[in-house]
């Protein structure tokens, strides 16, 4: 992964969890990363890994607002010294209950952030990768882009659309030296998951089902982000790939 130095990265939701343990896994070889997170505790996090003189810049900001990506794009490339080479979309939300007591509101806000937020900086990014006819896009899938998933309609269905606008974009850009593909995480310990973590019946349920037996730890996700991020995956186009326990092969 030597070529990874001196890349510049932008990663999206990684103020906590499995965008802050892809963000580290980047920063350990020599990636400047570009953080984007609505969360108030960005500014910390960002601080802690800049005392551990890592190359990384933060920029609070809210992606659920389309008009807005556009200045919040540029911004975060702007923090990289106007050069982008990876793309981490990551920021994600969910809100998990029965469908029938969730609203259309609600629905519509998950697809937005995890949809076509999604869409909306990848195309940038490909705007300005193809002018060096290079870069990596990663998108954030999830075994639930394969499964429907309990009380997650809205996203099951986001993570699912997430998926095949990975596979359709890598057809459009592979002939443009941009490599888009998708990680597929399980089930792991983050407070994405804390609604899992504090049932114990559904906790014991789902780690009976993974093959290798508990929740993924965040930085075991780091490798796939380095990988695809990577020249060792520049013949990798338009895949699903999951870090899940063995989740998908039950």
């Amino acid at each position: 992964m030597k070529d990874l130095k001196g890349k510049k990265a932008i990663v999206t939701g990684a103020a906590q969890g499995l965008g802050l343990a892809m963000a580290k896994g980047l920063l350990e070889y020599g990636v400047k990363v570009s953080i984007l997170d609505v969360s108030p505790k960005l500014s910390d996090v960002v601080e802690e890994l800049k005392a551990q003189s890592y190359e990384v810049e933060g920029l609070q900001a809210d992606l659920s607002d389309q008009a807005n990506i556009p200045t919040i794009f540029n911004q975060a490339v702007e923090l990289l010294d106007g050069e982008l080479d990876i793309l981490v979309n990551n920021a994600g939300i969910h809100r998990p209950m029965p469908a029938v007591d969730l609203s259309v509101e609600d629905f519509e806000r998950v697809i937005n952030v995890n949809i076509t937020t999604v869409f909306h900086l990848a195309k940038l990014a490909a705007i300005k990768m193809k002018k060096k006819q290079s870069g990596k896009i990663i998108n954030i899938a999830s075994v639930l882009s394969v499964q429907g998933g309990f009380n997650a309609s809205a996203y099951s269905t986001s993570k699912g659309a997430v998926a095949q606008m990975t596979k359709s974009l890598s057809n459009e850009w592979a002939k443009e030296g941009i490599n888009i593909n998708a990680i597929a995480p399980g089930y792991y310990n983050t407070e994405l998951n804390r609604f899992i973590l504090d049932d114990k019946e559904r906790m014991a349920s789902l780690v009976s089902r993974i093959p290798v037996g508990r929740f993924g730890n965040p930085e075991e996700l780091a490798g796939a982000v380095q990988f695809l991020s990577s020249e060792k995956s520049d013949y990798v186009h338009g895949i699903i790939l999951p870090v899940d326990g063995g989740f998908l092969g039950r």
